[in-house]
C-alpha cells in the first residue's frame, strides 16, 4: 500500500483513539457522576479525560483541534485552516451512562474541500477514526487507503495504519440479508424517520430495522450490515465526520438532505443538517 500524509497523519489518530478508549473505560466500571451541558445533554468524567487524553497524542501533529470546547473559535479563523482535527472525545454519553457499550471515540482529519469558502461550508473528511472501547474494535479509513475493520485492537498498540490495515477486515463485506435494513438511533427517533422507513417499505417490499447508539450505525451502512441510515434528528459536525470519511472509502457516502450533495463541514453553525448514508 503507498503511504501518504493522510496515512501517517490516521495512524497517529487511531493511537489517540486508543488512548481515549483507555480513559473512558478506566471510568466506565466506576459510580461515575453524570453532569448536564447548556443543550441538556449528559457529560462525564469519561467525557473529560478521553478530550485530554486524544489532545495530548494529536499535539505532536501540529494540526489545529475543532471539538465542542473549541466551537467558539471564529468562522474566519478556522475556515482559514488548510487541515485540522475534528473530534467527538465520547460519541453517544447517553449509551455510555446506560451502560449498553454503544458508544465510541471519533476523530476525523479534516481537508479543505473544492467549493468557495461560506457559511455552509469549506472542508471535507480526508479520513476518520472510530473506535469503539467495550468491543475492542477499530474502524478507519484514509483516501486512498480504503476502509478498515480491526478486532482486538488493542493488540496492534504501536503499529500505525499501514500495518493496521494489511491485517485489519477490508469493508464493505458481504452480508447475507433477506430484506432491506434501515438503522437508526436508539436515543433520537422522530415522525420523518418513521415516514422514511415507510417509504422503504414501499420501494423494497419488506424491510428490517435496527437501532443502534454513536456512530456505529455509520458503521453499519459502511460494513454493508446496514442498507442506509437516515437522521431526522441534530447531530454536530464532530459526530458525523469520521463516520463519513469511512463511508466514503467504503464506496458510500453521507448525503445532505437540503443540498442532496456530500455533507461539507466548518459550517458558520456546527449543527448539521439532516443526512442519508447510503
Amino acid at each position: 500500500m503507498q503511504r501518504n500524509e493522510s496515512g501517517d497523519l490516521i495512524g497517529k489518530a487511531i493511537e489517540a483513539a486508543e488512548a481515549a478508549c483507555r480513559e473512558i473505560l478506566a471510568v466506565y466500571g466506576t459510580s461515575f457522576t453524570v453532569e448536564q451541558k447548556e443543550d441538556r445533554s449528559p457529560l462525564t468524567e469519561a467525557d473529560l479525560r478521553a478530550h485530554r487524553a486524544i489532545s495530548a497524542v494529536l499535539k505532536a501533529t501540529g494540526l489545529p483541534i475543532l471539538s465542542e470546547e473549541g466551537k467558539a473559535i471564529p468562522l474566519p479563523e478556522r475556515q482559514a485552516w488548510e487541515r485540522y482535527w475534528l473530534v467527538d472525545p465520547l460519541d453517544g454519553t447517553k449509551e455510555f451512562v446506560k451502560r449498553n457499550g454503544e458508544f465510541t471515540v471519533n476523530i476525523a482529519l479534516m481537508g479543505r474541500d473544492e467549493l468557495p469558502l461560506g457559511p455552509l461550508g469549506s472542508h471535507r473528511p480526508l479520513g476518520g477514526v472510530i473506535a469503539v472501547p467495550v468491543k475492542d474494535r477499530v474502524y478507519f479509513a484514509w483516501e486512498g487507503g480504503g476502509a478498515h475493520r480491526q478486532d482486538k485492537a488493542a493488540t496492534f498498540a504501536g503499529k500505525d495504519a499501514y500495518d493496521r490495515a494489511s491485517s485489519a477486515m477490508r469493508i464493505p463485506v458481504p452480508h447475507q440479508r433477506e430484506a432491506f435494513t434501515v438503522v437508526a438511533s436508539r436515543s433520537h427517533q422522530s415522525v420523518e424517520t418513521q415516514a422514511f422507513i415507510e417509504r422503504m417499505r414501499k420501494e423494497h417490499g419488506a424491510v428490517e430495522t435496527t437501532s443502534m447508539g454513536s456512530a456505529l450505525k455509520i458503521c453499519l451502512v459502511a460494513e454493508g450490515a446496514a442498507d442506509v441510515y437516515p437522521r431526522y434528528a441534530p447531530t454536530m459536525e464532530w459526530d458525523t465526520a469520521a463516520g463519513h470519511a469511512i463511508a466514503l472509502e467504503a464506496g458510500k457516502d453521507l448525503v445532505d438532505v437540503t443540498t442532496e450533495r456530500s455533507m461539507r463541514y466548518n459550517r458558520q453553525d456546527l449543527v448539521n443538517q439532516w443526512f442519508i448514508v447510503q
